[in-house]
């Protein structure tokens, strides 16, 4: 491979994480048919591997990536005798985007014009199984691999990439429509398009894999799709408790990594870093979701565990035994292993770490190969005092699937360790 081969490649992939979701909803709204509109953005894909290493990589690379997925599926109505059909949308939207007329009078208030939501929705229709739900949507909303899928949701690569397959399947058997549902049936989607846009986020505020720790603009696209649908459903306090926590998280961004781009621990940040308009927005949302609850729920608890984080002038200040009640309350009401990890750190900080280390330990056969688990041991042994174990199980840790920045970070302190 070439230089030029390899920087067109690079570039590639950064388009495709960038502009993935926002390519592939707007081709399946103008061809009404997701599978095919995700066949397009890939071919669209491959002609940019094969031209941009001679032709130089574009100004505006998604606009081209989409107007090469436009064009290819005008050949493809053509091959099917029915552009006559469809052509006309295609001139309906360049003159509406060349033109700067105010919202019609009779505008639908209720109507929301976003592709990616739309997608997002499609991709949590409620004719496919919770799982598929996810998988489907991460693939195409956060453009993660199914590798990175089926670290988030702690399942196979084959029973990701069957999940997937099988679900545009039926996606195309059932017809959905490419919209935003109406009211009634927004309810029935909800629990799916919110544990997707908090997926989304999660990815960027630490990535699956990659060099750097962050994907801020991911994260970014995750709060925006949280505002769109609070927008549409504002008596609902779980959205508005997403929107908290979500601010919460990303108050810590600018001080969450170092001059070397290396991830920096919650004790270590530098908190007047942190962005306080993000809390502050954070804690109107959490007043939102207060207005509008009959009592907290999964995301409310968590934005409060965020809130108390947020709040804390430093580290030592932490509230820790509250943490750990409502990572109590959290696990009676949504257990999962990762929630028991979760409240094993805070366990550890409220008493000490060797009832921690004992919980930790009772999850490492259900998360095998999950990096957090090997890095949250390794950190107790430290604190025990237990230096070269811990410096072995940070090495381990490094060792496991996730982002390179997290993994040079864990290295660095097993050396630290062995040093001593």
């Amino acid at each position: 491979m070439t230089s030029d081969d390899a920087h067109a490649r690079r570039a590639v992939e950064a388009v495709w994480r960038e502009e993935s979701a926002r390519i592939v909803a707007a081709l399946t709204r103008h061809t009404g048919d997701f599978a095919w509109a995700e066949d397009l953005a890939q071919e669209a894909l491959v002609e940019a591997l094969a031209s941009w290493p001679a032709s130089g990589i574009p100004d505006n690379p998604g606009a081209w990536l989409m107007s090469v997925a436009k064009r290819r599926a005008i050949d493809g109505w053509r091959r099917r005798e029915r552009l006559a059909q469809r052509e006309p949308m295609f001139v309906t939207e360049a003159l509406a985007a060349e033109t700067s007329d105010p919202v019609p009078d009779d505008a639908d208030p209720d109507r929301i014009d976003d592709d990616v939501l739309r997608l997002v929705f499609v991709a949590c229709h409620p004719v496919l199984a919770p799982q598929a739900r996810l998988a489907l949507t991460l693939r195409t909303v956060a453009g993660l691999t199914t590798e990175q899928i089926a670290r988030a949701l702690l399942m196979t690569v084959p029973t990701v990439q069957q999940r997937i397959v099988r679900a545009k399947r039926q996606l195309a058997a059932e017809g959905v429509a490419f919209e935003v549902p109406d009211r009634a049936e927004r309810p029935a989607r909800l629990a799916s398009v919110l544990q997707v846009i908090y997926l989304l986020f999660t990815e960027g505020y630490s990535a699956a894999e990659g060099e750097g720790l962050l994907r801020p603009e991911v994260a970014r696209e995750a709060v925006r799709l949280g505002r769109q649908l609070v927008a549409m459903m504002p008596r609902e306090s779980e959205i508005w408790s997403l929107i908290a926590l979500m601010e919460f998280q990303s108050s810590r961004f600018a001080a969450r990594v170092d001059a070397d781009g290396l991830p920096v621990t919650l004790a270590d940040q530098d908190r007047r870093r942190w962005d306080h308009s993000a809390i502050t927005r954070g804690r109107e949302a959490m007043r939102r979701a207060d207005a509008a609850s009959r009592g907290i729920g999964y995301y409310g608890l968590q934005a409060a565990i965020a809130e108390c984080h947020a709040m804390a002038p430093d580290f030592a200040s932490t509230d820790w035994t509250r943490i750990l009640r409502l990572y109590d309350t959290l696990e009676s009401l949504a257990p999962s292993a990762v929630v028991r990890l979760n409240r094993a750190v805070a366990l550890s900080m409220a008493r000490g770490p060797e009832p921690a280390l004992a919980v930790v330990d009772e999850l490492t056969p259900e998360l095998s190969g999950f990096r957090p688990l090997t890095a949250v041991r390794a950190e107790l042994l430290e604190r025990l005092g237990r230096t070269d174990a811990a410096a072995s199980e940070f090495l381990a840790a490094a060792e496991l699937p996730g982002n390179a920045a997290e993994a040079e970070a864990l290295r660095r302190r097993a050396a630290a360790l062995r040093r001593l």
